[in-house]
C-alpha cells in the first residue's frame, strides 16, 4: 500500500472512532434524561394520588372538627397549590406546604377520640401513609436519576455534547429541612 492510502485509512478510522464516541455519549445523555423524566412522572403520579385522598380525609375530619376551619383551609389551599405547580421547584415547595398542613391536621385529630376510631378515617389515614411512603421512594429514585444525569453531563467530553445539544442541568426534588421525618400518628 501507498503511504498516502495508509494515512487516509488511519484518519478515517480516527474520525470514525470520534464520531462513534460522540454518538454514544449523546445517546447516553438521552437515556439518562429519559430516566429523569420517567421518575419525575412517578413523583407526579404519587402527588396526584395524595391530592386525591386529601378531600376525602378533610371531609371525614370536617364533621368532627368544625371549629378548626383554618387547618382545613390550609390543607385545601396547599392541595390547590400542589395541583397548580409545574416545575420541580414549585412541586417541591407545594409538597412541603401540604405536608405541613397535614401534620397540623394530625395534631388536631389527636384531640378527637371518636374521629380516631372512625373506620373511614383509619382507612384514609392508612392510604395517606402508604402514599407518603411511595412519594418518598419516588423522590429518592428521581433524585438518583438526576444525580446520574447531572454527573454524566458534566464529564469531559460529554459536557461539550451536552452544551451543543442543550442538555440542561436538572433540579433535585428537595424536602423542607424541617420535614426529614415522617410524622408519627398513633391511633
Amino acid at each position: 500500500m501507498k503511504k498516502g492510502t495508509i494515512i487516509l485509512v488511519v484518519i478515517v478510522a480516527i474520525v470514525a472512532i470520534i464520531i462513534g464516541s460522540l454518538v454514544s455519549s449523546y445517546n447516553n445523555l438521552v437515556s439518562l434524561e429519559e430516566k429523569v423524566d420517567k421518575t419525575y412522572s412517578d413523583i407526579d403520579v404519587q402527588l396526584e394520588r395524595r391530592a386525591d385522598l386529601i378531600p376525602n380525609l378533610v371531609n371525614t375530619v370536617k364533621g368532627y372538627v368544625e371549629h378548626e376551619e383554618s387547618v382545613i383551609k390550609n390543607i385545601t389551599d396547599a392541595r390547590e397549590n400542589l395541583l397548580k405547580a409545574n416545575t420541580v421547584e414549585e412541586k417541591s415547595k407545594a409538597n412541603n406546604e401540604l405536608s405541613s398542613a397535614i401534620d397540623a391536621l394530625m395534631v388536631i385529630v389527636e384531640n378527637y377520640p371518636d374521629l380516631k376510631a372512625n373506620q373511614n378515617f383509619i382507612n384514609l389515614s392508612d392510604e395517606l401513609s402508604g402514599t407518603e411512603n411511595r412519594i418518598a421512594n419516588a423522590r429518592n429514585e428521581y433524585n438518583e436519576a438526576v444525580s446520574n444525569y447531572n454527573s454524566a453531563r458534566k464529564k469531559f467530553p460529554v459536557v461539550l455534547i451536552a452544551s451543543m445539544f442543550g442538555f440542561e442541568e436538572k433540579d433535585y426534588f428537595e424536602v423542607d429541612e424541617s420535614k426529614t421525618e415522617v410524622p408519627d400518628v398513633e391511633f
